[in-house]
């Protein structure tokens, strides 16, 4: 899964070397922080959060197949 956000992410900012992903596990849960420069914040969570939402969505559709629960937080 963290695969597949870095592959969005990375496809969105400019900085790319200022992309992190911290995963952190739980028993049942899975918690992504993801970091990003502070100039490209405004392109990974989009217009009214639309992008943010629409990548939670298909990471939980992703975790949904390994029966675990998944949040991803951005952080700037």
């Amino acid at each position: 899964m963290k695969e597949i956000i870095e592959t969005i992410i990375l496809g969105l900012v400019d900085k790319k070397e200022d992309v992190e992903i911290n995963e952190i596990q739980g028993e049942k849960s899975i918690i992504f922080e993801v970091k990003v420069a502070q100039e490209d914040m405004g392109k990974v969570i989009g217009k009214q959060g639309r992008l943010a939402k629409s990548i939670r969505t298909v990471i939980r559709a992703v975790a949904n197949r390994e029966q675990k629960r998944v949040t991803v937080e951005f952080l700037g």
